[in-house]
């Protein structure tokens, strides 16, 4: 009875059934780990993907809420000299638009207009929004930027006159004196490096 236990206590795995079997497990865990970080980079593209398609959807939102609710509201020159048209959009100046838009929300109540002056620009690839909190205000007052996308190569607009013709410039310098205010409709386009050609185009109310 003694010698049977003592075989049973002596049998085992031997040294190259235990390096077979470390190696097999090895090549799961490899594998498994191999399948584990596609899910992951999998995940993490879907992720930047989905941010990227939010922040082109509230660039593309915010920019048809300020041109869609444009008002004919000029305000003062910085230093009192003149007055800037409700829209004014040249290619030659730093901001690529300005104009005064209506729905400034006020949820606390402040003592403030609802119109608001604001501009865009692109920078450096990135498309920023810039707003004051007055109407005519000074060459000193403060004004609020926000970066609303990146990744931008260009930002252009396009405005229909009265007469029917798409112009680059607003105003146009030979629009005559009783022309409108503001263009009949805006035509905005992005072009993203990665998306390509965003065109948005937004009628004028008039």
């Amino acid at each position: 009875m003694t010698r049977r236990v003592t075989r049973r206590l002596q049998s085992g795995f031997t040294l190259l059934e235990v390096l077979v079997a470390m190696a097999i497990f090895a090549i799961v865990a490899y594998m498994a780990y191999g399948g584990l970080d596609a899910v992951l980079r999998q995940q993490q593209a879907l992720e930047a993907s989905a941010g990227r398609l939010r922040a082109v959807q509230f660039a593309v939102r915010q920019l048809s809420t300020d041109f869609g609710q444009i008002q004919p509201r000029s305000v003062r020159e910085e230093l009192g000299e003149g007055w800037k048209p409700a829209l004014v959009a040249d290619g030659r100046d730093l901001d690529s638009a300005e104009l005064t838009r209506a729905g400034w929300s006020n949820p606390l109540g402040r003592h403030r207009s609802t119109l608001q002056r604001v501009a865009y620009r692109v920078e450096e690839g990135v498309l920023i929004r810039t707003y004051w909190a007055v109407l005519d205000r000074l060459l000193e007052q403060q004004e609020f930027e926000s970066e609303l996308l990146d990744g931008v190569e260009s930002f252009e607009l396009r405005f229909l006159d009265a007469s029917g013709e798409w112009v680059d410039q607003w105003p146009a310098p030979d629009l005559a004196d009783d022309t409108p205010l503001l263009p009949r409709a805006v035509e905005i386009v992005l072009l993203l490096n990665d998306w390509g050609e965003i065109t948005r185009i937004m009628e004028i109310p008039g």
